[in-house]
């Protein structure tokens, strides 16, 4: 009987043996036929299905959507347009685009605060010039505001 086992598979795509199983559990990958020992024997595209799946994390997405991803790449005859990886793709681009924006933001803050040699937090929040408004922020943040920061 030909097929790879499960060390074979988890070494070939860089996962180990846990991960797989735990794939196989999701539904992210089929659950592979048995050896007459109970072995389990994975056919070669395994390694690619899980490839894919880590290439798919390292570009944001989640266990979820790239469960829905693989889902719509089985039945891409009868799916609808926005559940492949084009549209999925767009809005993740989207998603990482505004997470690159307040990173941005943060990142002009915090150089603000060096090039300012702020170094008591509480001082410098009760200074006109601060330039990282700490108790303007908390304030916000109390009353529900999530997107304080970004002022």
């Amino acid at each position: 009987m030909n097929g790879l086992r499960s060390s074979q598979v988890a070494h070939a795509a860089g996962v180990n043996r846990q991960t797989l199983r735990y794939y196989e559990r999701r539904g992210l990958l089929a659950e592979p036929r048995r050896s007459l020992g109970g072995h389990r024997l994975y056919p070669a595209e395994a390694i690619t299905v899980l490839r894919v799946i880590k290439a798919a994390q390292r570009l944001g997405f989640t266990l979820d959507e790239v469960a829905d991803l693989l889902d719509a790449g089985r039945h891409h005859h009868d799916r609808r347009p926005d559940t492949g990886l084009q549209a999925r793709a767009k809005t993740k681009l989207a998603e990482v685009e505004a997470k690159i924006a307040d990173l941005r933001a943060i990142a002009d803050s915090l150089r603000a605060a060096v090039d300012a040699g702020c170094d008591d937090m509480v001082t410098c929040a009760g200074q006109s010039g601060c330039p990282i408004p700490f108790a303007t922020i908390a304030a916000a943040e109390a009353r529900g505001d999530t997107n304080a920061h970004d002022r």
